[in-house]
């Protein structure tokens, strides 16, 4: 039987591709014996309750009961793989928040390494931005206290608050000798995910930052806009900025590349049974009336932005300028707990681009790749090493790749890639592998 499921990408908690499930059922116990004659679950099950009620009766302070649970789930669950999660009703209500595009905080998007938070890359226009927070900064402390020990969520809370109030974080940054103290006062986050602008009169030039419920929204503005700018026999085509997006809502990452293609797979789910396997097709036709797209890829584009460029590369349809992406390619299943228990975030399979490949551990490799000149001040500042990194992935189906440049010039003049971008569209420089007016496929 199949499930009603909403799919859902937690991106100011990291990139992770997530499917939610409402489930009338709530979780059971199984018994399954091993098949090396080992103790079975429900021996196991005694060892943890015998653990559990000798802390409580022993333990030098009496513990808080729900603390002790909450922190054995966090245990069980953190050493499957980096993206699974348990989230606490607060942290559970703080995802949904952030879904919908606004929510009070910094304006950062972060992921855990080594124990310490990573910033992957500060939303534009925020906070964050303004204090000059750069992708690969390791935030050490928060007000104060450590962020060793703490879980990705725990966090992320820490560092959300009322606005107009004042966070302190302390950060490590590999080209700086000393810790970096940096003061930020919260606001309102409201993320807008897509803008855009013309570029000489004669390129679309759209930027995705996140995946979220207003994305597809306000793409179709950017080129219904776009479309009344530029005369269709003036338009070269669209570049479309996926650089340092780490990901969004699946459904939207579905509707976006339906704004490109006519029709044809988008992505496919695979769990560990053949009967779990779900594909998702584009719907709603072309917008762009079968003009030239490149898209803008690097080390910071990941899950859903791995997911639209993956499906209008293996359509045909858009041509990939940048660096290798980040290769987060693992679904998590969010299940909701019930009143007050928050949610389950559990990886429970992989999903492909339309021509079968996996881009977990390995991700995109541009068609065109493109490094940016970055300054000698920001040269020894830790990249993005992407999911191949990250301790306790799942492993790639092949060789793995490890993540790649994500640096970004502050001032578009210094943009490499993009100024490759607008060459490609304008016919100034052509690679060989990749033809210079991509065209629409139609899928067999």
């Amino acid at each position: 039987m199949r499930k009603n499921v909403l799919f859902f990408l937690g991106a100011a908690a990291g990139a992770c591709l997530t499917l939610l499930v409402t489930s009338p059922h709530g979780p059971q116990w199984t018994q399954a014996a091993r098949a090396d004659g080992g103790p079975n679950t429900y021996s196991s099950l005694n060892l943890f309750g015998e653990v559990f009620e000798r802390v409580r009766s022993d333990y030098v302070e009496k513990p808080d009961d729900s603390k002790l649970i909450e922190g054995a789930i966090n245990g069980m669950v953190s050493s499957l793989d980096p993206h699974s999660r348990y989230m606490n009703d607060k942290a559970w209500r703080d995802m949904q928040e952030t879904t919908q595009g606004e929510f009070g905080g910094l304006g950062i998007e972060v992921t855990m390494e080594n124990g310490l938070v990573k910033v992957v890359s500060p939303m534009d226009d925020t906070p964050a931005a303004k204090a000059g927070i750069l992708s690969g900064d390791l935030i050490t402390d928060i007000d104060g206290d450590a962020v060793q020990g703490l879980t990705l969520e725990q966090a992320v809370n820490k560092m959300k608050g009322p606005v107009d109030t004042k966070t302190h974080l302390k950060i490590m940054r590999k080209d700086v000798d000393k810790p970096i103290d940096v003061t930020i006062t919260r606001e309102i986050i409201r993320v807008r995910p897509v803008t855009f602008r013309t570029e000489s009169g004669d390129i679309g030039y759209i930027r995705i930052a996140s995946f979220n419920e207003q994305t597809t929204d306000g793409l179709k503005k950017a080129i219904a806009e776009i479309s009344k700018q530029i005369p269709q026999d003036k338009l070269a085509g669209y570049v479309v900025d996926l650089r340092n997006n780490p990901g969004g809502l699946l459904d939207q990452a579905v509707s976006v590349s339906s704004a490109f293609l006519p029709r044809g797979e988008v992505v496919s789910t695979r769990g560990r049974t053949p009967e779990e396997t779900q594909r998702f097709s584009a719907r709603g036709g072309d917008l762009t009336k079968g003009k030239p797209v490149v898209m803008l890829i690097n080390g910071g584009s990941a899950s859903a932005s791995e997911i639209v460029a993956g499906a209008l590369h293996d359509h045909k349809r858009a041509t990939l300028i940048g660096t290798r992406s980040f290769g987060k390619g693992s679904v998590q299943t969010i299940i909701p707990l019930g009143a007050g228990n928050g949610a389950l975030a559990l990886t429970t399979a992989r999903y492909f681009t339309p021509s079968g490949h996996s881009i977990q551990a390995q991700g995109i490799k541009p068609d065109i790749e493109v490094l940016q000149a970055v300054p000698d001040e920001l040269k020894d500042r830790p990249e993005l090493q992407g999911e191949a990194s990250m301790r306790g992935h799942l492993s790639a189906e092949g060789a793995e790749a490890t993540g790649s440049q994500s640096y970004v010039p502050p001032n578009e003049k210094d943009d490499k890639a993009l100024a490759a971008a607008y060459n490609f569209l304008r016919g100034v420089t052509v690679n060989a592998d990749v033809p210079s007016q991509p065209k629409a496929a139609v899928p067999n």
